[in-house]
């Protein structure tokens, strides 16, 4: 085969590799950091950083949007078809930026996605029907889909533990209230953390388990944030006593009334 063959059978199986929706360039083996030139007769290259996303979504998010540049070589034109198109939210990204170096003709798409908290379960007044989500540290609801992805490339090692909550609670201020509560917690202490419920009366239960004795928490109506930085301490106390209350109940957060099981 001669030279200038060899150059025509390459560009051919370049394109055909793009047209299947295939990433030929990938220079690096981290899934969260891929570079890449598509091969074509613009030969646009380009840049993406996935941060904690999926990189089943981003990658298909990243295809997507390579494409779209390529055709129309509009950066505005292809950042408001983001917005129009909610396809950050379609992907799970909840940050962005996508800038473009005429000289380089490199593209670069950096992609961040939150880390999930809870997954949550929301159920109307019979109790029988229901619906689940997951709980991100941006206060917002996922679809299930996202701890599956996540579970599946071991970017989420851990089980994530439950909210439960009556429907007509499920309002952005108290998903924002729960959101920061769980966040203050602190991730060692959240490993100890089992279930969260939120009554109708607006009442905070919280159950955790130390040393494998499991504890209700009953946190009230107010002051969660003030009562967590209680219950921390009271929970080191105890484990260093080897004594695990059953109820702990801080619902006056001027008093901490604790219950132990007949056995301790």
């Amino acid at each position: 085969m001669t030279s200038s063959a060899k150059k025509i059978y390459g560009s051919i199986i370049g394109i055909l590799i793009f047209a299947l929706g295939l990433n030929p360039g990938i220079t690096s083996p981290s899934p969260s950091h891929r570079t890449g030139r598509l091969l074509t007769d613009k030969k646009l290259n380009y840049r993406s950083t996935f941060g904690k996303c999926p990189s089943r979504t981003a990658g298909a998010l990243t295809l997507t949007l390579i494409k779209d540049f390529e055709r129309n070589h509009s950066l505005k034109r292809l950042k408001e078809k983001i917005v129009k198109k909610k396809l950050a939210q379609k992907h799970f990204i909840s940050d962005y930026k996508i800038n473009y170096d005429p000289l380089q003709k490199l593209l670069r798409l950096n992609f961040d996605c939150p880390e999930p908290l809870m997954k949550v379960q929301i159920y109307k007044e019979n109790g029988n029907d229901s619906y689940d989500a997951i709980l991100v540290d941006n206060g917002k609801l996922f679809d299930p889909t996202y701890e599956v992805l996540l579970k599946v490339e071991k970017k989420l090692t851990e089980d994530l533990p439950f909210l439960a909550l009556p429907v007509g609670e499920m309002e952005e201020e108290t998903q924002i209230a729960i959101t920061r509560l769980v966040m203050k917690m602190g991730p060692k202490f959240r490993k100890k953390l089992s279930e969260v419920i939120l009554n109708k009366g607006k009442e905070l239960t919280i159950i955790i388990s130390s040393k494998g004795q499991p504890s209700s928490v009953f946190l009230g109506k107010s002051q969660w944030e003030e009562k967590i930085s209680k219950l921390k301490k009271i929970v080191k106390y105890m484990e260093l006593k080897k004594k695990i209350p059953a109820i702990i109940n801080l619902t006056n957060s001027n008093k901490v009334v604790v219950k132990f099981n007949d056995k301790f």
